[in-house]
């Protein structure tokens, strides 16, 4: 049996003194020092978080061969708009949002943004199996719009699957795959 996990976590104050006590302005210094010569530890005492409390995702970035076959696929199939763009590598601001862009873009759909990066090879493919991404879902509202998503993938030839009902989990799925392999998803609720 396991023991329960312990309800504080206490930090040593010598950790405490290395890291924040040497960066202190002598005004601060000195009040911590008085706490600490007073018995209270701020940082010693204080209860630590066991786990972050993360909210929503806030951005998903991919790493694809062909930024604008990529573009206009989350574009023109999923409806994502184009919100920042790089500049051409030609043009002098394109220097300092290299490290932020990678000569990509970033699209936003609702509250999702999306980056496409555009530093895989030439003819590299995603894999699964690999570790890091397996898929991407997206949610829409019902079965019948799954449905019309099979109709529109069949008519530009997008590569798909059936749509399959995982009843214990309340969804219906459709499976297809994006211009470099990767597995995207639309999830419906079962009704």
């Amino acid at each position: 049996m396991m023991a329960p996990r312990p309800r504080r976590l206490l930090v040593e104050i010598r950790i405490w003194r290395r890291h924040c006590c040497a960066k202190m302005t002598p005004q601060r210094g000195e009040a911590s020092i008085g706490r600490l010569r007073s018995g209270l530890h701020p940082w010693r005492d204080r209860e630590l978080a066991t786990q972050i409390n993360t909210g929503g995702i806030h951005h998903l970035r991919l790493t694809v061969t062909d930024v604008g076959r990529s573009r206009e696929f989350y574009t023109g199939l999923l409806g994502f708009e184009v919100a920042v763009d790089s500049p051409p590598s030609a043009d002098p601001k394109a220097e300092p949002t290299y490290p932020v862009l990678w000569g990509g873009c970033v699209m936003v759909r609702g509250n999702l943004l999306l980056g496409l990066r555009p530093v895989a090879k030439q003819g590299d493919r995603f894999d699964p199996d690999r570790v890091g991404l397996d898929h991407l879902s997206f949610s829409v509202g019902s079965k019948a719009e799954l449905d019309d998503a099979v109709r529109l993938f069949d008519e530009r030839g997008v590569p798909h699957g059936e749509i399959a009902t995982l009843a214990g989990f309340g969804i219906h799925v459709l499976p297809f795959r994006d211009p470099d392999n990767i597995q995207v998803e639309l999830t419906a609720p079962v009704e």
